[in-house]
């Protein structure tokens, strides 16, 4: 953060400097926020669309496997993929980048530094029965975020298995990137298991968490309860 500087400067001058970073970084920042909200509107339609093909595709086979979408607002949604929730959730504020980060040094952003400003689509992996139970001490877990900029460029961060590569200089986000993020965290959840927790680590339980867990089944669960979840930022 830089540092803030009271002294005294002329009135006009500092007049001019507000008036010209409303006009400019403002400016960028509300294209950018436009450019996300387009960007998740158009999610959520291939979403839905998806979901439904996944749906069609499926429930002639094993009709207790449940596939569905939810619109769950303006900046969220819902898709249910048998046990897995993913939950897809638009930031509506705009950020940028601290210093240290890769982005920062790309040609990309050194050129125009209001490249750097991004909306933000989250995308979490929960268990559905964490929702269907309400098991409100369940873990959920971020696999992607989705970095939209003023000129719609994008980038994605997300677990290496999801392994793919784009490039911000020159990626624009539509339809069918959206829908290949869109399968990618699908799939990736669905190979992404319920692992048993190390014994030591529940060997213990107190009264209170066995008398929750008789009368709503709240003991605390995730896909990787008891073992080092470190997050693989690469692009996607």
């Amino acid at each position: 953060m830089e540092e803030f500087n009271a002294d005294m400067e002329p009135e006009q001058s500092v007049k001019e400097d507000i008036v010209n970073l409303l006009k400019e970084k403002s400016s960028i920042k509300q294209a950018v926020y436009d450019n996300t909200f387009e960007t998740f509107s158009t999610l959520k339609d291939v979403l839905h669309e998806l979901i439904n093909e996944i749906n069609e595709d499926v429930f002639g086979s094993d009709r207790r496997i449940k596939i569905d979408y939810r619109d769950r607002g303006k900046f969220e949604a819902e898709a249910r993929i048998a046990e897995d929730i993913l939950i897809f959730s638009m930031h509506s504020n705009i950020f940028e980048f601290d210093r240290a980060h890769f982005i920062r040094k790309t040609s990309y952003i050194q050129k125009n530094q209001c490249n750097s400003y991004c909306g933000i689509i989250s995308i979490y992996n929960f268990l559905a029965d964490s929702f269907k139970y309400n098991r409100i001490n369940d873990l959920g877990y971020l696999i992607a975020r989705i970095f939209v900029n003023h000129e719609k460029h994008f980038f994605v961060e997300g677990k290496r298995q999801m392994n793919s590569i784009n490039d911000f200089a020159s990626q624009v986000i539509d339809e069918t990137k959206i829908r290949t993020i869109l399968e990618k965290a699908i799939l990736y959840a669905l190979r992404f298991d319920l692992l048993v927790p190390p014994y030591d680590e529940v060997k213990i339980a107190t009264v209170e968490q066995v008398n929750t867990k008789i009368e709503n089944g709240k003991l605390k669960t995730g896909k990787r309860l008891g073992f080092q979840f470190k997050s693989d930022d690469i692009l996607i």
